[in-house]
């Protein structure tokens, strides 16, 4: 089902490339900004714990729940033109945040941000799709796209709290504005329109479906991190179900789905999509317990634990680019196999790692990222790929969705393990005020908090007790990725090289 090169992308196409990478790190740094912008946002709008939670979660949850929908409705409405409004949205969002005078409205402009974000990433991609025709251009050009919002998630604690130290919390959000002049102000000339031909009008019960099947899910997700897998959690994850089932069955009727369901039958789309959500999940978890290592184990700032995550950025970037530049020669699902067993590797090196071994825990990781950067490339590029023209919003917008899924995932299953193994080994001396010894076997953050009232050997026992934590959850992250090492093997052995045809000559004597 991939879709022929027909010409090479010149200047014009690498420009519109470059102008696409600003929405695309934008939203990357949405993700992440509030990690450290959080504590003197509260400080101004004293927000209750439930508003914090939903000013921390409202903008990926609707981002997720809406990316199907608005990945279709770029397709149908112009892709470009999806672009342009939701930049603009974004950025006159972005202000209501940034001047929110209480933490109601702020939950209302984080939503909302979601609901504009969810218009970028998809037109982003499937314009990606429309410019580039080339196989192996294509995959050059979706690495760099992968790499921009990953760089994004990675700068976002560090652009968060160099923002808040010079100016106030609020100018995080302001960020926006400049991108959306920029972007507007290219859009037309170096970005070209695509309209799916005699596509039907959306499906309003199709919206509403998958709404319901994706958000009680990342709900679910999230709720399980924090509390712990509760009766509540499993009727969630059940409602989540029973709304994706049905939301199948009415796309099978459809004439003009909201989501073609029937893409599921290529093996190279729905293996690509299975490695993506693994993968994610891995790194997903892997980065949210490597950031806290780095400040809370190690003692690092904020802005030096962002240097830190220069390697792995660039290792990352290697991969996304020299992926696709590879995978021209040698069989794509050999070479995201091969990257995938190198990021074990990484794993282990994190399986391994103590207190003080800063790098081997940032070498683990950028090993890690490595990995991410090719599958991030390869495996878009095959769900992309695989769509006809008219469905690559679609397709891209799938693909997010189960990259969002992966991430949040992520930091649930890894976070909770860590957190349980934590409490198993937290040390809590024998005649501490139960305050203190609730907050001392709770977390890392909260030993930290009480650090003055007990002995620093018991401190010490602390970092040691969530560092074992990163050593399980990283050992059962490498094993999972491991399968999927597997998985691209047996599955994607028979994907062809970027840009090479059925009758030209196979790969298997050359390499």
């Amino acid at each position: 089902m991939e879709r022929a090169g027909t010409g090479r992308a010149g200047t014009r196409e690498w420009l519109g490339l470059a102008l696409l990478a600003l929405p695309t790190v934008l939203l990357g740094l949405d993700v992440t900004v509030l990690y450290l912008v959080l504590p003197s946002m509260a400080e101004d709008l004293d927000p209750t714990a439930t508003q914090t939670l939903w000013i921390m979660d409202a903008y990926g949850f609707l981002i997720a729940g809406l990316l199907i929908t608005m990945g279709t409705l770029g397709d149908r409405i112009g892709r470009r033109r999806l672009l342009m409004v939701g930049v603009t949205a974004f950025a006159a969002v972005s202000c209501l945040a940034a001047y929110a005078p209480n933490a109601e409205l702020l939950v209302v402009a984080r939503a909302l941000l979601g609901v504009a974000g969810a218009t970028l990433m998809p037109s982003t991609l499937s314009l990606i799709s429309t410019m580039f025709r080339d196989a192996r251009q294509r995959a050059v050009a979706i690495g760099v796209w992968a790499t921009m919002f990953a760089l994004g998630m990675a700068a976002g604690p560090v652009v968060g709290g160099a923002l808040v130290d010079r100016f106030w919390w609020g100018a995080a959000f302001l960020l926006a504005i400049p991108v959306a002049v920029l972007v507007l102000a290219g859009a037309r000339t170096l970005l070209p329109e695509y309209t799916a031909p005699r596509e039907g009008r959306l499906d309003p019960v199709s919206v509403v479906l998958s709404l319901a099947a994706i958000l009680p899910v990342v709900y679910a997700v999230k709720e399980g991190a924090a509390h712990g897998f509760e009766p509540l959690t499993a009727l969630l994850l059940g409602a989540g179900a029973a709304a994706g089932t049905a939301f199948v069955r009415r796309q099978r009727r459809l004439a003009s789905p909201l989501l073609d369901v029937t893409l599921f039958t290529d093996r190279a789309f729905s293996a690509a999509l299975a490695v993506l959500l693994v993968g994610l999940v891995g790194v997903g978890g892997t980065m949210y317990l490597v950031t806290q290592f780095l400040q809370l184990v190690e003692g690092l700032d904020p802005a030096t634990a962002g240097l830190w995550m220069g390697p792995p950025a660039l290792a990352m970037f290697a991969a996304a680019i020299g992926a696709p530049l590879l995978a021209a020669r040698v069989r794509p699902g050999l070479v995201m196999a091969a990257t995938l067993g190198v990021s074990v590797g990484g794993y282990a090196l994190l399986a391994n790692a103590g207190p003080g071994d800063t790098v081997p825990v940032v070498a683990g990781f950028a090993l890690v990222y490595l990995g991410l950067g090719a599958i991030a490339a390869l495996g878009t590029d095959m769900v992309v790929g695989a769509a006809p023209e008219t469905k690559a919003g679609s397709a891209a917008a799938l693909s997010e969705t189960v990259q969002e899924l992966g991430l949040a995932a992520g930091v649930a299953l890894l976070g909770s393990l860590t957190t349980s193994v934590y409490r198993s080994h937290a040390p809590a001396p024998a005649h501490a005020p139960p305050e203190v010894a609730d907050r001392l076997t709770d977390s890392i953050g909260g030993a930290l908090a009480v650090s003055d009232r007990v002995p620093q050997e018991t401190v010490d026992a602390a970092r040691e007790a969530f560092t074992t934590g990163l050593n399980a959850a990283s050992l059962a992250a490498g094993i999972a990725i491991l399968l999927v090492t597997a998985l691209c093997l047996l599955t994607l052995r028979h994907v062809r090289p970027l840009g090479r045809t059925a009758a030209e000559p196979a790969d298997a004597a050359r390499t």
